[in-house]
């Protein structure tokens, strides 16, 4: 907490003037006392000798009230007089108390979370971040500006450092890995609800559509007739007597294409079809040895630390990503940046669909403030600590003069207002007596 520097008017000029004119009060009041107290001591022959004896009780009474008030002040941030009173030095001895009072104080009264959700509610955020992305200049300026904070992280990755610091850590964690078991537990998800037996619905709806293909008759045909003259070439040539060898192959193409198609249609009809109860097994007797039978997983594994060593695997994988960062980094650096020009269409995009999609706005609003939510309670305790640990940290001397130089001026003028009140109330008091009245 720096001090300010010593100028004209400076708050170190203005406190110290005060302090002077509360002082010089002071020395007026205990000047006045004095006086009185002479002066009555002369009796009947002082001159207005009525008057000494009010000017006493105001004298009195208001060095009283002065003294009184200086050490109040005093107190609040040092031992006056260097004395080690009850309760002074307020300020630097309740330190840690006051800043976490304060830390609680504008948790509770400035961050405080339903008034926060309820103000960014009525913000519409999501219209506002509409309205501000279809505006061209502001999709130019996010584009812009999430091109240089890719470039820069590119560069970053670049480093040969950090890349093999990357390449280290994907690799040591994937080494930690159970492939096996995580395997088990993915297809477990991929097949549950049947997902697995609509994957073979439609591998055999393409696998119809292959085998009615009449060029793919024609290829099994050609097939059938050069797989015929390499194992039974004779018995062709007695075929070829009685009719054509390409006609037969041709038919014989059709109706096993036909007999394919046919059985693929039955399977697909039939939920209880042999084959599908077959890859059903298949399927979860897999998923369950993947998990539990100890010779395929290790299996796996060292399928996965060949993998993860194989030299030829790293090389191709580090020209992959060489070749990537290039062109990408290349792009980054132009004017004409296809990467920002594509951000800055999916920035327009946006925003045109926030403006006219209302169950889009109010979505993301609610996405919103559940995020929010959730960081304002971080953010209320966050800053209650900060502040609190911030004040228990400042030096004790620091503190007590940067609050001091900030409110010592007006804690000054509760010097002077104790001194007048003070002397007003001893006339009062005189006044009583005078009268009677007690």
């Amino acid at each position: 907490m720096p001090t300010s520097p010593s100028r004209p008017d400076s708050p170190e000029r203005r406190l110290r003037r005060m302090k002077r004119s509360a002082l010089a009060l002071l020395a007026l009041t205990i000047c006045l006392f004095l006086l009185s107290h002479v002066m009555m001591r002369q009796g009947e022959t002082a001159p207005i000798a009525a008057f000494w004896p009010w000017l006493r009780a105001f004298s009195e009474a208001a060095t009283v009230g002065a003294l009184a008030d200086w050490f109040a002040v005093v107190a609040l941030f040092r031992h006056p007089l260097g004395l080690p009173f009850p309760h002074t030095a307020i300020i630097p001895n309740k330190k840690n108390s006051l800043g976490e009072s304060l830390g609680v104080f504008v948790r509770d009264h400035f961050l405080d979370s339903a008034m926060l959700l309820e103000k960014l509610r009525s913000l519409d955020p999501a219209a506002r971040l509409g309205q501000w992305l279809s505006q061209p200049e502001q999709s130019e300026r996010v584009s812009r500006a999430l091109q240089t904070a890719m470039a820069e992280a590119l560069r970053l990755l670049d480093e040969r450092s950090v890349k093999q610091a990357l390449t280290d850590g994907v690799r040591a964690y994937l080494m930690r890995v159970d492939m096996a078991g995580s395997t088990s537990q993915i297809l477990g998800l991929l097949t549950r609800n049947a997902r697995h037996q609509r994957l073979l619905d439609e591998v055999l709806q393409q696998l119809g559509g292959y085998l009615s293909n009449e060029a793919v008759k024609q290829r099994v045909a050609d097939v059938l007739v050069r797989y015929a003259q390499r194992e039974w070439p004779k018995l062709l040539a007695m075929v070829g007597v009685m009719t054509s060898v390409d006609e037969l192959s041709g038919k014989m193409a059709d109706r096993l294409a036909r007999a394919l198609v046919d059985e693929v249609q039955t399977i697909l009809s039939e939920p209880e079809h042999p084959l599908r109860k077959d890859y059903e097994q298949w399927v979860q007797d897999y998923i369950q040895r993947l998990g539990q039978d100890p010779d395929l997983m290790e299996q796996v594994e060292v399928i996965k630390q060949r993998f993860l060593h194989h030299k030829e695997v790293g090389e191709y994988i580090d020209g992959v990503w060489t070749d990537v960062m290039r062109v990408v980094r290349s792009d980054l650096t132009k004017e004409e940046s296809a990467v920002a020009a594509h951000l800055r269409q999916v920035a327009q995009d946006l925003g045109t669909r926030l403006n006219n999609d209302a169950t889009l706005r109010a979505t993301l609003n609610e996405h919103m403030l559940s995020a929010a939510a959730g960081l304002a309670e971080q953010l209320r305790e966050g800053a209650k600590e900060h502040i609190s640990r911030t004040v228990r940290q400042w030096d004790d001397r620091q503190l007590v003069r940067e609050l001091e130089l900030t409110v010592g001026t007006d804690l000054q003028y509760i010097r002077f207002n104790g001194t007048v009140v003070g002397g007003l109330v001893g006339v009062g008091l005189h006044a009583i007596l005078l009268l009677g009245l007690v």
